[in-house]
Parts: structure tokens; sequence; C-alpha cells
């Protein structure tokens, strides 16, 4: 194998190559890198929060009554300002470890299109932000996503201009594409995402093998051992980070696939996937992610939670002793809202690990993958019980390298768009847009 090829990737038997992060003890002349890439990431979640546990003071509001429309967020008045990111509410306190790290924005809205339904239009549309009139071809303003807007800059030179993945690998979708995609290069043309654990692996690390061998590592240890010899101390510590990261996410899909065997033989009325560990399955696509994003597969990434609406139970390991269905319980708030914050906590409890997968990988000039990346929490709706497209709970980790103030909460004045967050977003990223979608402005405050 060529300098210039082992520098991005291990080949082995079968046609098997495993993508590698940049060793800078390898790169000379022109391929040296004078900094990390930019990376950006969405972290999608369905359904909205629980506002009493999310928002802060409003832990002794009163739950609102189920609409099934949309109406303005019930809350408390919050004056226009930003201070440092420090008293964490219920469902915030898992971000206690990275909070330093952590931008909390709130007063964030989305236009709301009369006539379409709610779930499928906030999940479909989060990423887009198109107003009314501007789009004519569809019932949804659904237009171009953001993601895919930072990939005609950044994306370009990547494997995978954007990696699109989604934690609903369920065979019983009844609901309309707009429920469960996030992610779409134009109008009415989505982004399929890959839904499985095991093709999201074989997809991204490839190999042409198909059962003849268990671990891809395997294939490629020879390769391996090769190429260690070739990189300095640093780098050979790095590699083994990152070799023993993609045989633990090896193990962990294999997990995963056995669970689903045992699960279809025991004929379980409930679908196969829908008994799979939520946090197992969430985690082990982010760590997918963060690898593709490590290795420079792709330098834009979306992982969508879960759909929209689907009423199939998961299974929340932890939290309860049979899979229950997120959405009918956001429809009977007053008898489920211990469930509800607990579903929305543990959410963030992923999320948050996510974040710590990226804070632990170093880049070749001591900053942090997540240092180099935004990445956000967010959800197209505020509250899953009022439907409502105003006060969205947004989350922004990372991106210190890149201009981002971080550790502070950002509330921000009435009916700003949406919009304005991924404007904000895009120029961070060194991307030359002056507007995006219904945006107004930046963000001032989350610019350093």
């Amino acid at each position: 194998m060529s300098r210039a090829t082992r520098r991005q990737f291990l080949q082995g038997a079968a046609g098997t190559t495993l993508a590698l992060p940049f060793f800078e003890s390898l790169a000379a002349g022109k391929d040296k890198m004078s900094r990390p890439r930019q990376r950006m990431a969405i972290y999608y979640i369905p359904m909205g929060v629980v506002r009493k546990g999310f928002f802060p003071g409003e832990e002794e509001t009163l739950l609102p009554k189920f609409n099934g429309a949309t109406t303005k967020a019930i809350g408390i008045e919050r004056s226009v300002e930003t201070k440092a990111f420090e008293d964490l509410t219920p469902t915030q306190e898992p971000l206690e470890p990275i909070k330093k790290k952590v931008s909390f924005i709130s007063g964030l809205d989305r236009t709301y299109k009369q006539g379409t339904d709610v779930h499928a239009q906030c999940g479909s549309c989060f990423l887009s932000s198109a107003t009314m009139e501007s789009v004519t071809e569809s019932a949804f303003p659904l237009d171009r996503t953001f993601d895919h807007i930072v990939a005609d800059s950044i994306g370009g030179q990547t494997p995978f201009r954007t990696l699109t993945l989604s934690c609903n690998s369920h065979q019983d979708n009844k609901e309309s594409i707009h429920f469960d995609n996030i992610s779409w290069y134009g109008t009415g043309h989505v982004t399929p995402s890959i839904r499985d654990v095991r093709q999201a692996y074989r997809r991204l690390f490839g190999t042409q093998a198909r059962g003849d061998f268990r671990n891809i590592t395997d294939l490629v240890l020879e390769d391996a051992r090769e190429l260690q010899r070739d990189l300095n101390k640093r780098d050979q510590d790095k590699f083994k980070e990152y070799f023993d990261g993609i045989r633990s996410l090896e193990l962990q899909i294999e997990r995963l696939e056995g669970m689903r065997d045992e699960i279809k033989a025991a004929e379980i009325d409930l679908p196969a996937d829908a008994l799979l560990p939520r946090g197992e399955y969430i985690r082990t696509m982010g760590d997918i992610m963060v690898a593709a994003l490590q290795t420079g597969l792709t330098n834009v990434a979306t992982l969508m939670i879960g759909p929209e609406r689907w009423n199939t139970p998961y299974l929340f390991e932890s939290l309860f002793d049979k899979p229950m269905s997120h959405h009918t319980m956001t429809h009977a708030p007053h008898k489920f809202v211990n469930e509800l914050l607990q579903i929305d906590k543990f959410y963030m409890q992923q999320y948050v690990y996510i974040c710590q997968r990226m804070d632990s990988i170093i880049e070749f000039d001591g900053s942090t993958l997540l240092d180099n990346t935004i990445f956000t929490y967010g959800s197209g709706l505020g509250d899953g019980t009022t439907h409502q497209f105003n006060d969205l709970p947004i989350v922004m980790a990372g991106g210190e390298q890149l201009g981002v103030k971080q550790g502070q909460h950002t509330h921000v004045p009435d009916n700003t768009p949406l919009a304005n967050l991924f404007l904000t977003q895009a120029q961070l990223l060194g991307i030359e847009i002056d507007a995006f979608a219904d945006s107004t402005t930046t963000i001032s405050d989350m610019k350093r």
C-alpha cells in the first residue's frame, strides 16, 4: 500500500478497509494540516421536552393540558440577557461535567404552517427553517436543510458529504417520511438515513465480507502492525486508542445483533427492534458518528434519536420494566409526567455521552474533536403536549476552536427565528453567507 493511502486507510483481506484519523507523523509537505478540520453535527430529539424540567424558573409552573394544534409557550417571562450557564435544571443535570463547553440558547422560534401535521412539520422542517411563502412545491415549508448548506462548504473533500443516521430501525413504519427524517437535499427529496448499526458500520468502514469474518479489525491487523512502525510515540498512542475504540464498537454491534435474534426467537408480539435497549442503540450510533467525524469520512452529520409521533413502544433500559411509547405519554402529561421527565433526562445523558466521546479524542494540535465541532442538541417542538413551535429546547456543545462562546445561557428576544442560530453557526464555520431561510441576523452573544 502506498504511503499516501495508508495515511487514510488500513487494508486487509476480502476487500476490507478501515478509515484512519489524521496522523501527523505520516504527513509531509503539502499534506500537513495547519489546523484540524471544522465539523458540524446535529442531535435531534422527538416530541420536545417537558418544560418544567428543562427550562430554568419553570419548575413550579402547572402542567399544560393536551393541545392537538399549536400554542404559545406556557411559561415565565424572561429578560433578554446572556449569563453564565451554572444552575442546571433537572433535565440539564447530565450536562454538569461538560457545562463549560456548552451553550444554552432559549427563546428561538419556528414558523408553523397551518393545515399540516404538527409532528411531521417539526421534524422535517427543523433544519430547513423555510418560510411559508418560500416553498410552493410542498405542503410543508420544506427546503434544502442546513446540513447540506454546510456540506457545500466543508463536506466536498470527504467520502460522505453528509452522514445521516437514525435510531429507528422498526419495520412497522406507518407514518410518512416527514415524521422520520430531518435531512433533505431539496424540497421533496429526502436524504435516506442509515438506521441499522451494522449497516452503518460496514458502509463507513468497508468490507466485502458478509459473514465470513466476525470483526473488520481482524482483517486489517497485519497492515495495522506495519503501519504502527511508521508512527511516532504520540501517534502510536492515538492509533491504539482509535483501534481499541473500533474494536469496542464492533462488540457493541455484535451484542445488539445477538439481542435482536433472541427477541425474534422468543416470538414476542412487539417488533424485535422495539425491545432493543434505547441507550445502547443511541450510544452505538453515536460512536459510529464520532468515528466518521474523527477519521474524515465526513465533516457533517445528523443523528435523529427517534421518529416524531410513532407509537411503537421502546425499551428505555433502567427506566421502565416494559417498552413505553414516548408520543402517547406526551398526550397525557398529568398521568405520565414523571416518566416523561425521565425520558428527557435519558436523552440528555446520551447526548452528553457523545459529547464526552468527542472531547476525549485529541487532535494533532492538542485540541479535541469537540473543540472543532459544533454539536447541537435540539427539537422542533418546545413541548410535546402543547405542540408549540416557539421557545425550542436548544443546547450547543463544542466549537471552542471555531470561536464559540461557551459556558453561557443566552435568552434571545421574542420571535427570534431558529434560522438565526444556523446562520450564526455557518459564519462560525467560516461559511460566507449573509442569510439562511427566514433568518434576520446572527446571535452575536454566541461569538467570541
